[in-house]
């Protein structure tokens, strides 16, 4: 959308826009972009709240008021909670309670192996999946993110920077997640979905933990991704989601 948006604007169209995704618009540099602290999907918070959507579409449409670009601005205000009904609430999926895992890595790896089932499902309903961005099998990307929690450091993919690696691993991880969530009978909402991955899940834990060393890191690529690419802001400012130890 930020490509087009330039491509309007040369032709003498003023634009706007909303980004989920603050990286890839600093990249693009759009004229104008609204960035909002939401859920992947969700570019006006949640459904059914037209107060709420009505203030981030007027502050999209105010950055028309700008005399000159490219700008930038982000949203104030964090979606509120989503009203999805009881049957949100339910855990998508339950892990064994039994095992005692060594490491936060160790858990992570046991979740991969119990959620592959859920995961292929959920691809042969589906037909696709929005897994696959770094090229790596997904049981690599768990053992390249968890080595990071442990020693600080990640191998760069070929053509990406340390940063732009740890991104890409950590999306396809989110993502295998929660499409494997989604294969679950019982129709657990986004919310739900979203809570259950941050506050349940040895996932969630360890980029809680991720999110806290790349704030520290030297490599400035690594560095910025603190802001809001490894945890959404609202689940940071959670009083559950101090980051675990190994």
């Amino acid at each position: 959308m930020g490509a087009l948006a330039q491509y309007l604007e040369a032709a003498g169209v003023a634009t706007t826009q909303v980004s989920l995704i603050r990286e890839h618009t600093e990249a693009i540099q759009p004229p104008r972009a609204l960035w909002v602290p939401f859920m992947l999907g969700r570019p006006f918070g949640v459904p059914n709240n037209p107060d709420f959507q009505r203030r981030v579409l007027l502050a999209a449409l105010r950055l028309l008021e700008a005399p000159a670009g490219p700008v930038l601005e982000d949203f104030p205000e964090d979606a509120p909670p989503d009203a999805e009904g009881e049957a949100a609430q339910v855990c998508p999926v339950s892990f064994a309670s039994d095992v005692r895992d060594a490491s936060l890595g160790a858990a992570l790896a046991r979740e991969v192996r119990e959620l592959r089932t859920w995961y292929d499902l959920a691809v042969e309903r589906r037909s696709r999946t929005s897994v696959g961005l770094s090229g790596v099998p997904i049981e690599d990307a768990a053992t390249r993110i968890a080595g990071f929690a442990e020693r600080g450091e990640i191998a760069a993919l070929d053509g990406a920077t340390p940063g732009q690696t740890l991104k890409l691993l950590i999306e396809d991880l989110r993502a295998f997640y929660y499409e494997a969530a989604a294969a679950k009978p019982g129709g657990a909402g986004a919310q739900a979905v979203q809570d259950w991955f941050w506050f349940d899940t040895a996932a969630g834990r360890l980029l809680l933990q991720v999110n806290a060393l790349c704030a520290g890191a030297e490599d400035k690529s690594v560095q910025r991704l603190a802001a809001t690419s490894v945890v959404p802001r609202a689940v940071l400012k959670d009083s559950r989601a101090a980051p675990a130890g190994t």
